[in-house]
């Protein structure tokens, strides 16, 4: 039976990509592994309601009209921000996805699949993966608290899935919620986040590529080229990714790969190592982000350390005990 169930979610994924822009349709979403059957009800209803608009607005090039789903100011901030630039649609008529629930008592659903669709004059092709997944945090009431698009699933279920990395299921989604939150905070040019996220005396390293002579002796150095490192502060790194938000439209952040470490000797400390992918209008580069995270106060974790380095030196690529982690630092 499942081989069915996936045959045909294949063609009504193909289906609907073949849908022209002026088209809509009903998406009917139904919540599973709740045992409150109000809750169950009431986040089915608005996931529903909520995903057809989403078709409806995408369909008619029109502007979302959320007035009558039950959503926080904070979550509507979110997607307003997010359709400016690519408005998006479900990829489904029927979504079933089960929730879990959260520390603050809300449930998650993951795995909403959406089109995205950009809007005129952005790039198709590098702007945006056409097809993304979406996260929504919804109430027991059935109001929407939250919402972000996921990191690729299959990176999802290796943390998830990895007890040796991070002992607890419920830290470990923790700590991909915030991933997905920090990544989400640069598509949607959110400084206010990033101000909260890094702690006041965060540190900022980014690495560059530059030719060298062929004396200079460097352990970094591969075929006279080598990788510098520039530090900044919280104040410092702010003020710049203000600047760089104002002079582009889109930005768009994606990681293709994660690792997760617990700090050694600080329990409540993961060092966080990614590929990252970054494109905006001006510029795009690929290379390893690595992020120190507190959790002390799961309510409001905080990054201690942020690090960049080039995935390549020159045709290179960069030699993994030279990327970032955890061991790094001391705290």
């Amino acid at each position: 039976m499942k081989p069915i169930f996936i045959r045909l979610s294949v063609l009504v994924f193909a289906l609907l990509m073949a849908v022209p822009g002026s088209a809509q349709y009903t998406t009917e979403f139904f919540a599973t592994e709740i045992s409150d059957t109000n809750a169950r009800e009431a986040i089915s209803r608005s996931l529903s309601a909520l995903l057809t608009e989403f078709n409806n607005a995408q369909g008619n090039h029109r502007p979302l009209q959320l007035e009558n789903i039950a959503i926080t100011p904070e979550a509507k901030g979110d997607l307003l921000k997010l359709w400016k630039d690519c408005p998006f649609r479900c990829a489904e008529t029927e979504v079933v996805e089960s929730a879990g629930k959260n520390s603050g008592g809300d449930y998650q659903l993951r795995n909403i699949p959406l089109i995205m669709m950009p809007v005129e004059g952005e790039s198709k092709d590098v702007s945006w993966k056409k097809y993304q997944e979406g996260v929504f945090t919804v109430s027991p009431q059935g109001t929407v608290t939250g919402f972000h698009l996921a990191i690729d699933a299959s990176l999802y279920i290796k943390v998830m899935g990895s007890a040796a990395a991070v002992e607890d299921f419920v830290q470990r989604q923790l700590i991909l919620e915030y991933v997905e939150r920090f990544r989400n905070s640069y598509n949607l040019k959110d400084i206010n986040f990033l101000q909260q996220i890094f702690s006041d005396d965060a540190l900022i390293i980014t690495g560059k590529v530059i030719t060298t002579v062929k004396s200079d002796v460097n352990r970094m150095s591969i075929n006279n080229k080598k990788v510098v490192y520039s530090k900044q502060t919280k104040k410092e790194y702010l003020t710049k990714l203000e600047r760089i938000f104002r002079a582009n439209k889109r930005i768009n952040v994606l990681f293709d790969d994660i690792k997760v470490m617990r700090h050694p000797a600080k329990p409540n400390f993961y060092g966080v190592t990614l590929k990252q992918g970054y494109s905006s209008d001006h510029y795009s580069d690929e290379g390893y982000l690595f992020l120190l995270w507190d959790f002390t106060n799961p309510d409001a974790p905080q990054i201690h350390v942020r690090t960049w380095q080039p995935d390549k030196i020159g045709d290179v690529t960069m030699p993994e005990d030279e990327i970032f982690s955890v061991d790094d630092f001391d705290i």
